[in-house]
């Protein structure tokens, strides 16, 4: 397939004629009466050309040319006349119009100016999509920070089910960072611009969960007063987030199943029902299987929430990982308490690094901002002998990638600098920087051009 095209004509005979001339070529084509037609069916990320004939009814093809550049400057669009208007034709061209050609045309007058316009929309669209990669790629990293490989998969793994509306189940122990995850998975999804809405399934009462997450009719029990929009109906259009799910109550994990099997509820109270367009994500932190097993959880409602799973691994198997976030973490509290941030000590390393952090993400985030505040951090609980992770070599590993990050944040990325205060020759800082996954371009100054 050559690629998509749209021609506009309000001539039936030379939308056939011009219609099967293209698709002898190979292209995709779509055949349009009027101009408001094409615009119904167009897009920025439209991937194909458009063909226009200037003089039509209701909206002519210089108004359509208006409207389309609006919409995306760069899609190409080729004006067709029978009038030999060259007033017109030059008017077209100014306003944005990729070729003009004029009837009556040869098939390979106009197959030229398509293949060429073709060629053009594929390298902007093309430029746009690894623009976008690049540009979600540089986001995720600052949301879900890390240098590890299993931060890397993770990363990754978020940004390939982002795309996609199916529910998932995030793994992981308390702490480590789950309402992150699910935060990037809707933030990186076609449903970015509609509500994030979390529930803690363990904080919720069990005698109000229900109104808690179906909303109710005033006057539905005792107390209610007026109507209340539930969790779920509020997540419409959005992402509903479940954290802690292995504590919701069998009686509601019922409901729950319906809701996403019909994808209508009903509030207490009320027997009318409301459709919802939802995507769940959840998270445990016990196997859900088990407590299938056990009689805790319905195992039809797990393989409804579980269409894909993720796995946070604790802080204790990523280790690499702890100077880049106790830095980040103790900077951003330095700021919040108008401090200036102090660089952990090699001492202070060494105990991090050896500490166990059962608490994971939240206890080294309580750990960083005691030390901006300058107070004694808590006897650390010593990690078990032969945890993986733990060698002199890792260690080595991690604190020559802190005092790396330390020094290109210090000097702002000026590698010049760097080199004198590390005492290093620009191809050994090259290659450590590039074993560490450092890249210069992230310590610059805002606005500042990589040279």
């Amino acid at each position: 397939m050559s690629g998509q095209v749209i021609f506009i004509d309000d001539e039936a005979a030379i939308r056939q004629a011009v219609q099967q001339w293209l698709e002898l070529s190979g292209f995709s084509v779509r055949t349009c009466a009027r101009a408001h037609e094409a615009l119904a069916i167009v897009d920025r990320g439209f991937p194909g050309v458009l063909i226009s004939d200037v003089r039509m009814p209701d909206l002519d093809g210089l108004g359509l040319l208006e409207k389309l550049v609006a919409l995306d400057p760069e899609l190409p669009v080729i004006m067709v006349t029978g009038h030999g208007d060259v007033p017109m034709a030059v008017q077209a061209l100014r306003q944005g119009a990729y070729d003009f050609i004029e009837k009556p045309f040869t098939p390979e007058r106009l197959l030229d100016s398509v293949r060429r316009a073709q060629d053009k929309r594929r390298l902007v669209c093309e430029n746009r999509q690894l623009r976008e990669q690049f540009t979600r790629k540089g986001r995720i990293e600052s949301m879900l920070l890390g240098v590890s490989r299993a931060m890397e998969h993770l990363r990754r793994q978020v940004l390939e089910l982002a795309g996609t509306d199916v529910n998932v189940l995030i793994r992981g122990d308390t702490g480590s960072g789950k309402e992150q995850v699910a935060r990037c998975l809707h933030d990186f999804s076609p449903r970015a611009r509609n509500p994030f809405v979390a529930l803690n399934c363990a904080a919720i009462p069990e005698t109000i969960f229900e109104s808690e997450l179906f909303g109710h009719e005033s006057g539905a029990f005792t107390g209610a007063q007026g109507k209340r929009i539930g969790r779920i109906e509020h997540a419409h259009g959005g992402t509903l987030f479940l954290d802690e799910i292995e504590s919701m109550p069998l009686a509601q994990q019922v409901k729950l199943l319906r809701v996403l099997q019909e994808r209508t509820l009903e509030r207490l109270g009320s027997n009318r029902s409301i459709e919802v367009d939802l995507r769940v994500i959840s998270a445990a932190k016990p196997d859900l299987l088990e407590e299938v097993r056990g009689g805790r959880f319905r195992e039809d409602l797990l393989y409804r929430l579980n269409v894909a799973e993720l796995h946070i691994p604790p802080l204790r198997d990523r280790r690499e990982d702890i100077p880049l976030l106790f830095d980040h973490f103790a900077t951003q509290a330095a700021q919040r308490h108008g401090r200036n941030p102090v660089p952990a000590s090699p001492a202070e390393l060494a105990q991090l690094l050896s500490h166990d952090w059962p608490g994971n993400v939240r206890e080294l985030i309580n750990a960083a901002e005691r030390h901006a505040l300058g107070l004694t951090p808590p006897p650390p609980t010593p990690a078990p002998t032969a945890v993986a992770g733990t060698s002199l070599a890792d260690q080595m590993e991690a604190f020559e990638a802190q005092c790396l990050h330390n020094a290109l944040q210090q000097h702002k990325g000026n590698i010049s600098e760097v080199m004198a205060q590390l005492q290093l020759p620009r191809r050994t800082l090259n290659e450590k920087m590039q074993r560490h996954g450092l890249s210069r371009s992230d310590y610059l100054p805002a606005g500042a051009a990589d040279s």
